[in-house]
């Protein structure tokens, strides 16, 4: 009934779109090279026919009837995320608590419909995009094992519904996944420039829920710099702010749904701040070399996000990040790049180049030089910067493959101010690299930047280490804990762009001030009295 049906229903984007057999294999005894372990054979993933989910719970009244499904391959695909720890229970074909139907709206009065009905269930619904959360922020566990699941799929409310040329701003359905909204905004010379790395199956709705950070990598990085208004349906109605460039009329009601995560309405429509699709662009590589690399190109990237040039790719990748994506040997690299829809780029990369050799960088001698073309091109596919893009995008699937060689490869980031960042990086990856050493014998602890701001960066760390077969969520979970209250220790943020879902929680309550968390908790309480929506996440 749904594109859940060609999507996997355990691991990443699309049935059988990731490495081969044969390919699967070669990695397998690359990283035994790597470790020096035996990883034997990649195991076989699950079949959708012995899965054997639960009978439903609960059907829907005759006229919602419709639009819902109780297909194996719709609950099976609405019941986890896409974190490591979901796709290794997926992989297991360890399924316990899927959504007892899935609702597939195709309006917003169907929306309102559907939260009425179970409000009257006493049913817990889970708004649900393109499904890719990382933090348990989709999982069917609602706490109460007895409780009636729906999980609402808002993909089919998919459309760019109105366009404002002279403003630069749309009005968006929330359902649309990211290459369907892009498709629709190209014929208008448009783009909403938003780019995480889940693009391909994430929607606006979701990245607005979870305050998406998107591929670029400062000024408008984040999707709430984007949000111009929203019109958001809640169990106790509906909440539309007002179409403004800016406002001063007290708290943001925006504000208050953006990072919501599902728990105080079910964002339907929003109106967002558009950009002329770039045409001019510049890219180079930096490298840093010696022990010292990593942190002198933080200083650079320091110095490049104090000094207003905003490069929208400012990727510093430290030696093991930079050997995992091909870009490098044994030295940290600087993905930097620059674009315009309006000017030529060489100034703003002629003086980045002088920040970064100021810094101890090493810069390719024909880095200032702006490439045009049309507007519709993606952009550089070569060199450093191509091959990190290249195995950014297909990280997700890699990692799927990883997981059935009995592989723990997951991330955790966080933000920190500069005045900070060298003792807070050197503290989290010393415990980092404790607990991997300590869980599992050996790994791999990488480092890079995913944003940057005039005030601090926000540091992105990867794990790779080998399991023990059918322990490696027990092994998972004592890595990501340390990290975790390392993290909080040095007075980083237990999350930069991933959200908080059900993973995050423990620390996100640690790192919440309880006044600001007694405000939530009213907040939903009026708007959803019968606590219907995502229970168990954020509060």
């Amino acid at each position: 009934m749904s594109e859940a049906q060609s999507r996997s229903f355990w691991g990443w984007g699309l049935e059988g779109a990731g490495p081969t057999p044969v390919q699967a294999r070669g990695i397998a005894r690359s990283l035994e090279s790597r470790f020096g372990v035996a990883l034997g054979e990649p195991a076989a993933p699950p079949r959708l026919a012995d899965l054997g989910l639960r009978p439903p719970r609960i059907a829907p009244p005759a006229t919602l009837a419709g639009l819902c499904s109780v297909a194996p391959a719709d609950r099976a695909g609405h019941h986890y995320g896409k974190s490591y720890r979901d796709v290794v229970r997926g992989f297991r074909g360890d399924f316990p608590h899927p959504p007892d139907l899935v609702a597939f709206p195709q309006e917003e009065a169907q929306v309102v419909a559907i939260l009425d009905w179970c409000q009257e269930a006493q049913a817990a619904v889970i708004p649900y995009g393109g499904g890719s959360s990382v933090v348990g922020g989709v999982e069917a566990e609602v706490g109460d094992p007895d409780r009636p699941v729906v999980s609402l799929d808002l993909t089919r409310l998919d459309q760019v519904l109105e366009l404002d040329r002279s403003s630069r701003a749309a009005r968006i359905q929330a359902g649309v996944l990211g290459p369907a909204l892009e498709n629709q905004l190209r014929p208008h010379g448009l783009t909403l420039r938003h780019f995480p790395q889940s693009f391909e199956f994430s929607t606006l709705g979701g990245w607005i829920a979870t305050r998406s950070g998107g591929h670029y990598a400062t000024l408008h990085t984040h999707i709430e710099d984007f949000v111009e208004a929203l019109r958001v349906v809640t169990p106790t109605g509906i909440c539309e702010s007002r179409r403004l460039p800016g406002s001063g009329a007290g708290p943001s009601p925006d504000r208050l749904f953006v990072g919501s995560e599902g728990t105080l309405g079910v964002i339907t429509e929003a109106w967002m701040r558009l950009q002329d699709r770039p045409s001019y662009r510049a890219g180079t590589s930096v490298r840093f070399p010696g022990e010292e690399g990593f942190l002198q190109g933080a200083r650079a990237v320091r110095a490049l996000g104090q000094a207003g040039l905003y490069p929208a790719n400012c990727r510093l990748l430290d030696p093991n990040e930079a050997r995992t994506a091909g870009a490098a040997g044994d030295t940290a690299v600087l993905v930097l790049g620059f674009e315009s829809a309006d000017h030529p780029l060489d100034a703003w990369m002629q003086r980045a180049v002088e920040c970064c050799r100021d810094a101890g960088g090493l810069v390719p001698d024909d880095a200032v030089r702006t490439r045009h073309s049309d507007a519709r091109s993606g952009g550089d596919r070569s060199g450093t910067a191509g091959a990190w893009r290249r195995a950014f995008l297909q990280a997700p699937y890699l990692r799927d493959t990883l997981v059935a060689c009995g592989v723990i490869v997951e991330t955790f980031e966080t933000a920190i101010t500069w005045d900070r960042f060298e003792r807070f990086h050197l503290e989290v990856m010393a415990a980092a690299e404790d607990a991997v050493k300590r869980v599992c014998g050996v790994g791999q602890v990488a480092c890079r930047f995913t944003h940057v701001y005039p005030d601090g960066a926000a540091p992105y760390y990867s794990v790779m280490a080998p399991g023990r077969r059918g322990s490696e969520l027990l092994q998972w979970a004592e890595i990501k804990t340390a990290a975790s209250e390392a993290l909080l220790a040095a007075g980083g943020s237990i999350t930069h762009h991933h959200a908080v879902g059900r993973d995050h929680r423990p620390w996100y309550d640690r790192q919440r001030p309880e006044v600001f968390a007694r405000a939530l908790r009213a907040a939903k309480a009026e708007l959803d009295p019968a606590g219907i929506l995502n229970p168990g996440v954020l509060l």
